[in-house]
């Protein structure tokens, strides 16, 4: 597939941490781009809540859960997932979520 260049304005204090945050997630800022495009693609919609109240929360429990998997991913041998293997993880548990409520 063809690839093509897209240029996003931040400002300079947020694109630093942004690009901390995803050095510490293990990506780079370009990868988690790419994600966030695929799920949005993917799901008509923007793949999370966007709300004023408890977003340090939320922040603390996603770091808190990348953290967890990193520790089970580093002490694993098996292979790294492949893009469809994580797609569908994210589709079990948003499936799972939507029963819960």
């Amino acid at each position: 597939m063809a690839q093509t260049a897209m240029t996003v304005r931040l400002d300079k204090e947020q694109k630093m941490q942004f690009d901390q945050l995803c050095s510490d997630f293990g990506m780079s800022a370009n990868t988690a781009i790419n994600i966030f495009v695929n799920a949005v693609i993917r799901t008509g919609s923007i793949p999370f809540k966007i709300a004023k109240s408890s977003d340090e929360k939320i922040r603390r429990d996603a770091l808190k859960a990348i953290a967890e998997i990193r520790k089970q991913v580093e002490s694993s041998n098996e292979p790294e997932m492949t893009l469809e293997e994580i797609n569908a993880e994210i589709d079990a548990v948003r499936t799972a979520k939507l029963a819960q409520e």
